[in-house]
């Protein structure tokens, strides 16, 4: 039996949830969605500057004594139609400070005003403005949540196909792989999830392709026909009570065949996109410390630190 405070968590998600069913509005399912920070309180020791990454907004986000030589690149949820950098930056915030790093937070375009591969291309263009900035590629982590996880992976696969240096880590929370919906627990845990649904997550792939050609089987936006062989060691991270349950366990199967350092994890009745509690729901809370030991030993910073 999960905590009250976890039980709040869905709570909220299923009034934010009958709040979108009120507006057929994008503008208003946006304002809707930016409700998502309350979730988060605000980490302590942890100051934050606007910067401009390869003319990408983002939030550096800076925890008191983190390294200042490691650093996660981190893209926010919302389907690539909603939500931003400001909705996450408090979240990020607690995952950098589990980790000892900073954190770059990106606002990459949404759709359906810039239609895919725009997003993974403002991602690419954050990365490379870090290596710019003098961070070693193994210090850098790709992070990010739902269609963010599917990004913090897409991006290792996107600089693999380049030949250009990859970075040393990959955390994907509740990460969104499979654009075709084909997976079971999309309608096994349709009345657990108090956040997705089919239909939500057709709306998105909707925006986001519609008139560009590219289909919902293609590689680059559909990890689950993707080939994982060669990323850097990966970590998912999902609610068990999540629509997205199959995307994380056959991601998975599919990269640990190939040889990929893979560590899976759920959070027992764990929402979609969980890690939004961190500081306020002691599971999550203990979740985003394991997430942000693993990012240690796979970026080198328990060495640096040491």
């Amino acid at each position: 039996m999960g905590s009250p405070e976890l039980a709040q968590y869905a709570d909220f998600y299923a009034d934010m949830t009958r709040r979108f069913g009120l507006t057929d509005s994008l503008e208003l399912w946006r304002d809707i969605s930016e409700r998502l920070h309350q979730l988060t309180p605000e980490p302590e020791g942890v100051t934050y500057r606007d910067v401009t990454a390869n003319g990408v907004p983002a939030i550096l986000v800076m925890p008191a004594d983190s390294s200042p030589d490691h650093i996660l690149l981190h893209s926010h949820s919302g389907g690539s139609v909603t939500a931003s950098m400001w909705q996450e930056r408090k979240a990020v915030g607690h995952l950098a400070k589990a980790a000892g790093a900073r954190a770059l937070v990106i606002n990459y375009r949404l759709a359906p005003e810039n239609k895919f591969p725009a997003q993974i291309d403002d991602v690419e263009a954050a990365y490379r403005w870090l290596l710019d900035q003098g961070y070693d590629p193994p210090r850098i982590a790709s992070t990010g949540d739902s269609i963010g996880g599917n990004y913090s992976v897409n991006l290792a696969l996107t600089l693999q196909r380049k030949n250009a240096p990859l970075p040393g880590a990959v955390l994907a929370i509740s990460p969104w792989f499979d654009m075709e919906l084909k997976n079971s627990t999309i309608d096994t845990n349709a009345n657990t999830d108090k956040m997705l649904s089919r239909e939500l997550l057709r709306g998105f792939t909707d925006s986001m392709l519609d008139g560009t050609g590219i289909a919902l089987t293609d590689p680059r936006i559909n990890l689950a026909q993707a080939d994982p062989t060669g990323l850097p060691p990966t970590m998912i991270y999902y609610g068990e009570y999540e629509i997205l349950v199959d995307d994380a366990n056959q991601f998975a199967e599919r990269a640990r065949a190939a040889g990929v350092d893979l560590e899976l994890r759920s959070l027992p009745e764990g929402q979609h996109n969980f890690y939004l509690g961190a500081g306020h729901v002691p599971e999550i809370t203990a979740a985003v410390a394991e997430m942000g030991a693993w990012l240690q030993s796979k970026i080198g910073l328990t060495l640096a630190t040491a």
